[in-house]
């Protein structure tokens, strides 16, 4: 039936839009605090092979996840001491983060796992079923997975932290105005860091979806993720809400993607769908996208 179709079509949209959603909007409090954070792709990448890892020798997926988000804030520590202490240049940084991780996890799954392509399979996150709902695939895909209800409560809980919080004002204060924001008393360079280490928990933890997703860690598996979560945080106005929604659109053409495979469609142009998705939405919406006044720009205290 037409309807069950596009039921499972909006499932596996949702199901693909949450490592994007999560990046999203840890990319959202960087660049709110005035930290451009290009690292995403690499903290998914250390997140998923952290996830793996913890959840292989210790055969617990909770532990996995938490090992996941610490492994992420591990990342962007590194990007925040880089960025934030010694000042230097943030895309420069975030890229080199990014080969850094994407070399590491290759050499580290073939030490540990003999192989450079895949490490071995991991035991996933209990799923919730509700027999009453299982034959609902969008509400059965919500209610089925602890990280897919996790993610909708973290765009509900940034979106209050950042613009009904003080936490959030001062966050929000040192992107745009650092000297006015530390002449009132605000830490400008805590209020970074902090920022960037909560974008590392919270790509860390879309690496963690990843690594349940396939059961395994598979070689560059966040594929460019992190720069389309990126797309998707400038679509949607450095908004947690509005990420998660251009997340849901981005979700929507990888999920089209996978369905025209098969179908004699040009391999070529099946796997150009997510990145011509990403162009078209920037081409049309980056004008009137203003970013945060301090964004990417490193902050000199002044000295009397």
């Amino acid at each position: 039936m037409d309807w069950m179709i596009a039921l499972t079509f909006i499932s596996q949209t949702i199901r693909i839009s949450v490592p994007y959603t999560l990046a999203a909007i840890g990319g959202t409090f960087s660049e709110r605090g005035g930290v451009v954070n290009i690292a995403l792709e690499g903290i998914l990448l250390n997140g998923a092979f952290a996830c793996v890892l913890a959840t292989y020798y210790t055969g617990n997926p909770w532990i996995g996840v938490l090992a996941a988000m610490l492994g992420g804030m591990a990342t962007a520590l590194v990007h925040a001491v880089v960025s934030v202490t010694f000042k230097s240049e943030q895309i420069v940084s975030g890229l080199a983060i990014n080969i850094l991780a994407m070399g590491a996890t290759r050499f580290l799954l073939k030490v540990i796992f003999g192989s450079s392509s895949n490490s071995d399979r991991i035991v996933g996150l209990p799923e919730w079923r509700l027999p009453v709902l299982g034959d609902i695939p969008v509400i059965d895909t919500i209610l089925s997975s602890p990280l897919i209800l996790g993610t909708v409560a973290i765009i509900g809980i940034s979106q209050f932290l950042l613009f009904k919080s003080t936490f959030g004002l001062r966050l929000r204060s040192v992107g745009e105005h650092p000297e006015a924001a530390e002449s009132l008393g605000v830490n400008v360079s805590a209020m970074r860091y902090a920022g960037v280490l909560v974008s590392g928990a919270l790509a860390g933890l879309g690496g963690a979806w990843l690594a349940m997703d396939q059961h395994s860690f598979t070689d560059g598996m966040s594929s460019g993720r992190g720069y389309i979560a990126l797309a998707a945080m400038i679509v949607g106005k450095w908004n947690p809400l509005g990420a998660a929604g251009a997340c849901l659109m981005f979700g929507a053409a990888e999920t089209l993607q996978m369905q025209l495979q098969g179908r004699n469609v040009p391999t070529q142009f099946i796997q150009m769908i997510p990145y011509l998705a990403t162009m078209i939405v920037l081409a049309g919406l980056i004008g009137r996208s203003v970013p945060p006044a301090a964004d990417g720009v490193p902050y000199e205290k002044e000295r009397s």
